[in-house]
């Protein structure tokens, strides 16, 4: 990507990832039941709404992706997605948003921030898939780095395996919480130690976690939503915008 820059390029050693981890999980597995996914994303709904208010309006949003090879069908639904993200905080104030992604081997990359669609869309066309193990700990590192800066309203992060220490995740977790900054985790996809970890950041990081699969792309995009709204306006902008949109879309998975 052209607009973007490496993340943490000049990393202390206690922040590389050089060392090759355990070998990934299988990505692609079962679907879900449609019970578990009806109960993990009213719990998502849930804790977003719990959400502590802003004050503000307009924010900025973070929007990470494994771009690994077993990612790219996420990476096209996601791109045809990312758009109602904007849609939906319209009436709220805008939002800005940076895209950042990682692949190969020590391959993890920032864009410039946007606040329209297309400028995300055309970043987004840019990136191509490829192989490699998960930089997790670099997105967090670098969102708090942002977050240090000039303030992050959330970070979300969208990705099916996890091959690093967990605890060393958890604890940026819990420094993004410090900073304001709740992360969202979606995982594609039943791996049983990705959904631990991603579990324990969302809690850490006063965020939420939800499951989805390649049949739930409404279910992806209302959840999305949600998030930018809160994002762009805070937990009251989320009530008064997508509370309807939240309750339709429980419906349609009873």
């Amino acid at each position: 990507m052209s607009d973007g820059k490496k993340v943490e390029t000049q990393a202390p050693a206690g922040d590389r990832t050089d060392a090759v981890p355990a070998a990934p999980s299988e990505a692609h597995q079962a679907p879900l039941p449609r019970t578990l996914r009806d109960g993990e994303v009213a719990d998502f709904v849930r804790r977003v709404r719990e959400l502590g208010p802003r004050t503000a309006a307009g924010g900025r949003l973070i929007f990470a992706m494994d771009a690994t090879m077993s990612r790219q069908p996420t990476w096209d639904l996601a791109l045809a997605l990312q758009a109602d993200m904007f849609k939906a905080v319209k009436a709220v104030g805008g939002l800005d948003v940076q895209l950042v992604y990682f692949r190969g081997t020590a391959e993890c990359r920032a864009s410039k921030w946007v606040s329209d669609p297309d400028a995300l869309a055309a970043l987004m066309t840019r990136v191509a898939c490829a192989g490699g193990y998960t930089q997790i700990r670099k997105v967090l590192s670098h969102a708090r780095g942002e977050a240090a800066k000039r303030g992050v309203n959330a970070l979300v992060y969208v990705g099916d395996a996890m091959e690093e220490e967990v605890d060393d995740l958890c604890g940026r977790a819990g420094e993004l919480a410090l900073l304001g900054v709740p992360v969202f985790l979606f995982q594609e996809g039943t791996d049983a130690r990705a959904a631990a970890a991603f579990r324990e950041i969302a809690r850490l990081s006063k965020g939420a976690y939800c499951r989805f699969d390649a049949g739930s792309a409404a279910q992806l995009r209302e959840l999305l939503s949600a998030v930018a709204i809160y994002a762009a306006g805070g937990r009251r902008a989320l009530e008064a915008s997508s509370g309807q949109g939240a309750r339709a879309l429980l419906q349609q998975l009873k």
